[in-house]
């Protein structure tokens, strides 16, 4: 491989692998935030508690991948730390799904004189896992009961 292939290569490599890793959150604020608190004390609801008041709607993803339970755990995580930023103790989720995400690489090809290159192009079709959910503030917030482990249903 000659120089100009060579670094062809690795700006296609840096390019994909930056692409892989954008993970994003957007948020749109509905009430007071509050002082930030740990990621851990944060829980994630079904419906919203009694007496609870909202701070902010969130909307996160994950890196691009291959649509694993790994990215669902990330995307959800992402709120959590985002919630807990705005001192929400709680999340409601809203939904979980995914969305296609184009990443490809290609190389190109030229000629010179009597010297040819030739290209290539690879598509890997990737996913993002993204999630919705409100930021809450529960004033009295209750342990969620937690199974152990042989008693968690198969899916």
């Amino acid at each position: 491989m000659n120089t100009t292939t060579t670094f062809r290569w690795t700006a296609a490599a840096a390019v994909l692998l930056l692409v892989a890793g954008c993970a994003t959150t957007s948020r749109v604020m509905l009430g007071q935030a509050r002082a930030p608190i740990d990621p851990a004390q944060v829980q994630v609801y079904s419906t919203p508690p009694a007496g609870s008041v909202e701070i902010a709607q969130l909307e996160s993803s994950s890196a691009v991948g291959f649509g694993t339970q790994g990215q669902t755990d990330a995307a959800v995580a992402r709120l959590k730390r985002d919630a807990a930023a705005l001192g929400a103790n709680g999340v409601i989720l809203m939904g979980v799904g995914s969305s296609g995400s184009p990443v490809g690489m290609s190389v190109g090809a030229g000629s010179y004189g009597s010297h040819v290159g030739g290209g290539l192009g690879i598509g890997i079709p990737t996913t993002q896992r993204k999630a919705a959910g409100v930021a809450i503030w529960v004033p009295n917030p209750q342990p969620v009961p937690r199974l152990p482990a042989q008693q968690i249903p198969a899916r």
